[in-house]
């Protein structure tokens, strides 16, 4: 057992309002200079959508991340003999089209312009060329446009939907749409760190943050390749690659990231998670179907005496064990089992999880036949009184809980890698949560109802309670536990590793550890 530690985040996006707020606070203490215009480290995406780059999700276009091979696992699109033969013409690249390509205003011209009969315009240029274009994309180009032919439909995670599915989506008088915010996931098995020739991206060793050595960096690109969810960015001005770096000045500081401390909706917690990087390999090459529960297993109890014994042998610190064992990530991934990793089969072990949202009921629910969804789902309206709905003014207007649902594979392809028991369960205990509430805040739903909800979904009315403090009543403190830093102890958690070759991106043991230090 080798126990580490890694600063691991929770987004609950049942609480997203969309607001950009966090991507903007990252862009302005970030990427606010020449070269990073068309970086959006902190994005978020209107889903169902292309997001952003376009089709980002869709590696048969991008080929990022990692593949099955026999028992092991390789890159897609990066790689020594890939990266090789792609060296100078790498096919797998998003262009500038697929971002956008930045732009401003000839704002003078409205100023300077003759007097004339006309209104002047700010003609739009090219950041990168100085000259006009026609804008075409932006980074919020989709934004809230999820019933549209151009974006929504484009949505990978669409194909396998039924046409009674799609057909609720996408009338357009029924749209419904939910908020993904992204940032990079600083996973456990990164794609970015072992598609690197140059050796510049390196994972640290003492909380997991995954960064780029500008010096080193010779931009080879093949990060941007091998990010499965284009994390990585070419900064065409400088020739060096960029990404997120979970604002690692802020937390060894102690201050939450720039984008957590401006959400405006708290939908965003920040701690410590420990986990055994022995199984790294094995989790990484598992079948799909086994691929998320073998990642929850191997995030490690951080009250357990053996946990805590192996950690300390690693170096570390004792201050970042307490983090671990208050860290609300803890509680929403494995206390609760509420939280899921986004696209678990690219097999890179994010390390960013989400709460899947109950979902906004759609504007009308009449002549659409949801009782295929509402067996997916199963039957929750047992737990309710018979005439009681969000709305009891008119049926057709809220519907049923199943039938005001977005669908379930939908969710699935996002956060479950394909299974819909995971949403079905964790949706379930969201709504087990609410109905509890509900029964003890207003009354109007009997006990026992409320009882057997809670028992069915393997809850106590104390679980219940603790979930609902997290998640609408915590303080900042509660949302975001940082670990006090300890840079000096942290050569230990390479020096007791021994000497393990070839760990590149499987635990990061040797030498992308040292380079972090």
């Amino acid at each position: 057992m080798d126990i580490r530690s890694q600063i691991s985040m929770v987004f609950h996006l049942d609480k997203c309002i969309g607001c950009h707020t966090c991507s903007i606070a990252c862009k302005n203490i970030w990427t606010d200079r020449k070269g990073a215009e068309y970086m959006w480290w902190n994005n978020v995406e209107t889903k169902p959508g292309t997001g952003y780059p376009g089709k980002w999700e869709d590696q048969d276009i991008y080929k990022g991340g990692w593949e099955k091979k026999g028992d092991g696992i390789k890159l897609k699109g990066a790689g020594k003999k890939k990266g090789l033969s792609n060296i100078f013409h790498n096919p797998h690249l998003p262009v500038i089209d697929d971002y956008y390509e930045p732009f401003t205003y000839k704002y003078l011209d409205l100023i300077e312009s003759p007097a004339s009969d006309d209104q002047p315009t700010a003609r739009p240029v090219s950041l990168i060329t100085g000259k006009p274009i026609d804008i075409k994309m932006g980074p919020n180009w989709d934004d809230d446009l999820s019933g549209t032919p151009d974006y929504a439909r484009n949505d990978v995670n669409m194909k396998n939907l039924t046409p009674a599915e799609q057909q609720a989506m996408f009338q357009l008088e029924k749209m419904a749409f939910f908020y993904l915010p992204r940032i990079c996931n600083h996973c456990l098995n990164p794609g970015c760190v072992a598609a690197c020739p140059s050796g510049a991206i390196y994972k640290r060793g003492e909380d997991g943050i995954v960064l780029i050595n500008q010096k080193v960096c010779r931009a080879w690109r093949m990060c941007v390749t091998a990010c499965p969810y284009k994390k990585a960015y070419y900064n065409w001005h400088t020739g060096k690659s960029e990404k997120c770096i979970l604002c690692y000045p802020r937390i060894e500081a102690g201050y939450a990231p720039a984008c957590m401390h401006s959400c405006v909706g708290r939908i965003r917690y920040l701690g410590v998670m420990l986990y055994d990087a022995d199984q790294i390999h094995e989790i990484a090459s598992a079948d799909k179907d086994k691929l998320i529960d073998k990642q929850l297993d191997m995030l490690m109890d951080p009250f357990d005496e053996e946990v805590i014994a192996s950690a300390k042998k690693n170096g570390v610190a004792d201050s970042t064990i307490k983090a671990a064992q208050k860290s609300p990530i803890y509680k929403f991934v494995k206390k609760w089992g509420m939280a899921l990793p986004l696209h678990a089969e690219f097999r890179t072990l994010p390390m960013l999880f989400y709460v899947p949202p109950l979902l906004p009921v759609m504007a009308s629910l009449a002549n659409v036949d949801n009782s295929e969804q509402a067996e997916k789902l199963g039957d929750i309206s047992k737990y309710w009184p018979d005439n009681w709905l969000y709305d009891t003014s008119t049926e057709e207007l809220w519907g049923t809980v199943e039938q005001a649902r977005f669908p379930i594979q939908y969710m699935a392809n996002l956060f479950s890698a394909g299974d819909t028991e995971m949403i079905k369960l964790r949706i379930k205990k969201l709504m087990a949560v609410r109905i509890h509430r509900r029964w003890k805040t207003v009354g109007d739903i009997p006990e026992e109802r409320a009882k057997q909800a809670l028992d069915d979904v393997g809850l106590t009315a104390e679980l219940a309670d603790e979930i609902y403090y997290l998640t609408s009543l915590a303080k900042f403190d509660d949302r975001f536990v940082v670990p006090a830093a300890h840079r000096e102890q942290a050569i230990e958690m390479v020096e007791n590793t021994g000497d393990v070759k070839g760990s590149t991106g499987f635990g990061f043991k040797q030498g992308t550890a040292k380079r972090g230090l």
